[in-house]
């Protein structure tokens, strides 16, 4: 299973996501660090990502290869991430076959209703819970 982890600014949450999946799945799983920026990309790729691709045109191109896209919900918003997240990037990631798994955590001005608000190594737990779900179905 190919996994696209999508992080812009610091690469901190895409990070966290890292490096729990390779606690859990070592090298079973391949994955990808998808950064906005090349320090997002840089810090996802000392977590131990398999590869890692920086900016507009890699992550448009990047997402139509993988299996699954972890991320926050912030990835399917134009300009969101300070304007780092781009609108064609929103649409590729968006658009794109692979199962989406999303954090509800955004910097911008929306709310989720229905979504409580939980620090992030417990909702980081429940994305890799459904992630060995999803994987298993998949063996």
């Amino acid at each position: 299973m190919r996994i696209g982890i999508i992080d812009g600014q610091g690469g901190g949450i895409g990070s966290a996501i890292i490096r729990r999946l390779k606690e859990d799945f070592g090298e079973k799983v391949e994955i990808w660090a998808l950064g906005t920026n090349a320090i997002a990309t840089a810090a996802m790729m000392k977590a131990r990502a398999n590869r890692g691709a920086t900016g507009e045109n890699a992550i448009i191109q990047s997402v139509v290869k993988v299996d699954m896209i972890l991320g926050t919900i912030s990835i399917i918003m134009a300009h969101a991430m300070m304007g780092e997240l781009t609108p064609a990037m929103a649409t590729a990631i968006a658009a794109s076959p692979a199962k989406k798994l999303l954090l509800p955590l955004s910097q911008e001005n929306i709310k989720i209703i229905g979504i409580y608000k939980e620090p992030l190594p417990h909702l980081i737990d429940l994305m890799v819970k459904m992630l060995q779900k999803e994987f298993m179905e998949n063996v």
